[in-house]
């Protein structure tokens, strides 16, 4: 009995000090980010679907 009620008395006396303080949130600082444009024209969006095009084309040419 000894044991459980010193278990429980050193539970309840480190309990306390786990809160102390209580908790802050850090604070993050953002860092602005700036993104230069380059002016290019060309988009690479578009590279892709116009050489399938141009396949789908140059196989419809080739079928007659």
């Amino acid at each position: 009995m000894k044991k459980i009620a010193t278990l429980a008395i050193a539970l309840t006396m480190t309990a306390g000090a786990s809160f102390a303080g209580g908790y802050v949130a850090p604070v993050v600082e953002a860092t602005p980010v700036v993104v230069e444009d380059n002016g290019s024209s060309s988009n690479a969006g578009l590279i892709v679907p116009a050489l399938l095009l141009l396949g789908v084309i140059a196989a419809v040419a080739s079928d007659s």
